[in-house]
C-alpha cells in the first residue's frame, strides 16, 4: 500500500531522527500559531471561544489520569525488559496494557460523561446556564479524544522502542490539522460545536498516524489474563510524572474557574497568552532540560555528585542565558507580537492590549518554568521523585489562593489598580468592559508567582544535597544576563519609537517592519554587550558552534537537544 510504503522513510542515525523532530517541532509550531489566529479572527475574545477552551478542562484531566498507563517513559523500559529475550512477552505486555488502557477509560469516560453537568458548573461557575449547556456538550464531544490521543501513546511508545520516529514527529502535526480542519470546515457550518469535532478529529489523526508504523513493525498485541496482573507494575514507573501533571491540569482547571467569572473573553485571552509563551518555553527550557538529562542520569549512576550539580548549573546558566533576553524581549514587543500573530479579524483592540499585558507576565513566567524542568529532571536522574510533587503541590495552592486574593485586593479604590492599570498602559479600560481588565492580570500574575516559588523551591532543595558552593557561576550568570537583558529591552523600546515615526502603524505590514527592526537592533546591541562583557555562555555557544561547523561543515543537531 501506497501509505505504508510511505512510513518505509525512517530516518537513519541519531542525527536524521534529531533533525526530523526538530523540524517536526518547527511545523507543529507554526500549525499552532495559525491555528489561534484563525481562531481570534473567527471568535475574538469572546464568550464563545470561552466555551470552547473550558470545554477542554474534564478531557484534559483525564487525558493526564491516563497517563498512568501509557507514559512511555514507564512503557518503552517495561516494553524492552519483556521483548529483549522473548518477543511474545513483549507483545503479551503491550495486549494487557491495552486492555487496562481501554478499560479504566471506559469508565472514567462513561463517568465524566454522565457527571458533566456538576464539572462544567464548578468549571465556569461564572458562565449562564445556556453558556454552560454549551461547555457541557463540547466537552461531552471531546471525551473521545483522550482515548484516541492515550492509545496513541501506547502505539507510540512501541515504535519509539523500535527506533521508529516518523509517526511520532507526524502525530502532533496531524493533531493540529484536525483542529485547523474544524474552524475552517465544521464550525461556519455546525457553530462552536464544530470546533469540538475538530478536536475529535485531530485526535483520531494522531493516533491513526501511527498505526501504519505498527504495522510495518509487526508488533501484535497478545491477551492474557495472567499478563494482566504482572503489568499494573507500570503505574508505579509512571505514577510521579502522571500525578505532577494531573495537579497540574487541576490547577488550570480552578485558574479556568476564576476567569469565568471575570467576563466574556478572559478564559480567551488567559489561553492566548499562556499559548504564546509556551513556545520558547518548549524550544529553550524543554530542550536544555531534555538534553542535559542522559548525561545527569549517567552522573547519578555513578555517584559522581560534584560534578551532576557542575553540569545542573551549566544546564542553568545556559537557560538563563537564553530565556532572560527573550523575556524582555516579550516584555517590550507584547503588544507587535500579539497584534501580528492574533490581530486580524473579530480580535479587537481591547482583546489585543489585554493579551498583550498578559503575555508580558507570562513572560517572566518563562525563566522561572524554564528551569522547573530542567531542576524536576535533576530530582528524577537522582531517583527523588517525592520533592517534586511536594514543592509542586506548595506552588499550586499558592497560586490558587493569590489568584484568588488579588482579586479581592484590586477593589475599586486600590492604589495598586490604579498602578498596574499606568504600567500596562490600560487606562480606562477597567470600566464598562466586557472583561474585568485589571482583576483579570490577578490570573496571570498568579501563574508567575507560583512559578517562581516552585523554581524556588526546587533549586534550593537540589542546591541543599551538594552542600558546596557550586551555585556560585550561576550568580554571576544572572547578573550578566540582567545587564544585556535590560540593553536589550531598552534597544528594542527604542527603535520601536523610531520606526514608529516612519511606518504606518495601521497595517500589518507596517507593524512587521516595526517589529522586526525593533529585534534586529535588540539583537545586535545583545550581541555587542555579551561580547565586551565577555559572557561566559556566549562564548561557549560560539565556540560549540565553531567546533561544529569546522568538523563537520553542518550544523548537525542531537537528539538530545530536542
Amino acid at each position: 500500500m501506497a501509505i505504508l510504503s510511505f512510513f518505509r522513510f525512517e530516518p537513519k542515525g541519531v542525527h536524521q531522527a534529531a533533525l526530523l523532530l526538530a523540524l517536526s517541532s518547527a511545523a507543529n509550531g507554526v500549525l499552532g500559531l495559525l491555528r489561534d489566529r484563525l481562531l481570534a479572527s473567527s471568535y475574538g475574545a469572546s464568550r464563545e471561544l470561552d466555551i470552547y477552551y473550558a470545554a477542554f478542562r474534564v478531557p484534559d484531566i483525564i487525558f493526564t489520569l491516563s497517563l498512568f498507563f501509557v507514559a512511555s517513559t514507564a512503557f518503552i523500559p517495561l516494553f524492552l525488559e519483556r521483548s529483549e529475550h522473548d518477543a511474545r512477552r513483549g507483545e503479551e505486555f503491550f495486549g494487557a496494557i491495552i486492555l487496562i488502557f481501554f478499560a479504566v477509560m471506559s469508565i472514567m469516560s462513561i463517568f465524566a460523561f454522565i457527571y458533566m453537568p456538576f464539572f462544567v458548573r464548578f468549571a465556569v461557575p461564572g458562565f449562564r446556564a445556556e453558556d454552560q449547556m454549551a461547555t457541557m456538550m463540547l466537552a461531552r464531544i471531546m471525551l473521545c479524544s483522550p482515548i484516541f490521543l492515550g492509545f496513541s501513546s501506547l502505539i507510540s511508545g512501541v515504535s519509539q522502542s523500535r527506533k521508529k520516529f516518523l509517526a511520532y514527529a507526524l502525530s502532533p502535526i496531524a493533531y493540529n490539522i484536525g483542529i485547523i480542519f474544524g474552524a475552517v470546515v465544521f464550525a461556519p457550518r455546525f457553530g462552536i460545536t464544530g470546533l469540538a469535532w475538530g478536536v475529535a478529529l485531530g485526535a483520531f489523526l494522531h493516533m491513526s498516524v501511527q498505526l501504519p508504523t505498527l504495522l510495518r513493525i509487526g508488533v501484535r498485541p497478545r491477551y492474557s489474563l495472567a499478563s494482566v496482573s504482572r503489568s499494573f507494575e507500570i503505574i508505579m514507573y509512571s505514577f510521579p510524572r502522571a500525578l505532577a501533571l494531573s495537579w497540574n491540569q487541576i490547577t488550570m482547571l480552578f485558574l479556568t474557574s476564576i476567569a469565568s467569572v471575570l467576563g466574556a473573553g478572559a478564559i480567551s485571552v488567559f489561553n492566548f497568552s499562556y499559548n504564546l509563551h509556551s513556545l520558547p518555553l518548549v524550544v529553550i527550557g524543554l530542550s536544555y532540560s531534555v538534553a542535559a538529562f542522559p548525561t545527569m542520569a549517567e552522573l547519578a549512576l555513578k555517584d559522581k555528585k560534584q560534578v551532576f550539580f557542575e553540569h545542573v548549573v551549566s544546564g542553568a546558566r545556559h537557560i538563563l542565558f537564553w530565556t532572560m533576553p527573550v523575556a524582555a524581549l516579550f516584555i517590550v514587543m507584547r503588544a507587535q507580537i500579539v497584534r501580528i500573530i492574533l490581530g486580524s479579524g473579530s480580535f479587537e483592540w481591547l482583546d489585543t492590549r489585554l493579551t498583550a499585558a498578559s503575555l508580558a507576565l507570562f513572560a517572566i513566567a518563562l525563566v522561572f518554568q524554564s528551569l522547573v524542568t530542567l531542576f524536576v529532571r535533576a530530582y528524577y536522574a537522582l531517583g527523588r521523585a517525592r520533592e517534586p510533587i511536594l514543592y509542586n503541590m506548595v506552588a499550586s495552592f499558592l497560586t490558587l489562593a493569590v489568584a484568588g486574593s488579588s482579586i479581592w485586593l484590586l477593589g475599586p479604590d486600590s492604589a495598586f489598580k490604579t498602578f498596574l492599570e499606568s504600567l500596562f498602559r490600560l487606562e480606562n479600560l477597567g470600566h464598562g468592559q466586557k472583561i474585568a481588565v485589571i482583576e483579570f492580570l490577578s490570573i496571570p500574575f498568579a501563574y508567575v508567582f507560583g512559578s517562581c516559588v516552585n523554581a524556588v523551591l526546587l533549586g534550593t532543595g537540589l542546591f541543599r544535597m551538594n552542600g558546596k558552593d557550586v551555585w556560585v557561576p550561576l550568580t554571576v550568570t544572572l547578573r550578566m544576563v540582567m545587564i544585556v537583558s535590560v540593553a536589550m529591552g531598552f534597544a528594542a523600546y527604542g527603535a520601536l519609537i523610531i520606526a514608529g515615526t516612519f511606518v504606518s502603524l495601521e497595517t500589518a505590514s507596517g507593524i512587521l517592519i516595526q517589529g522586526a527592526l525593533a529585534l534586529f537592533v535588540a539583537l545586535a546591541v545583545g550581541v555587542g554587550v555579551c561580547y565586551v562583557l565577555r559572557v561566559r555562555e556566549f562564548l561557549e555557544v560560539l565556540d560549540a558552534v565553531h567546533a561544529r561547523f569546522s568538523h563537520r561543515g553542518v550544523l548537525q543537531p542531537e537528539i538530545e537537544h530536542l
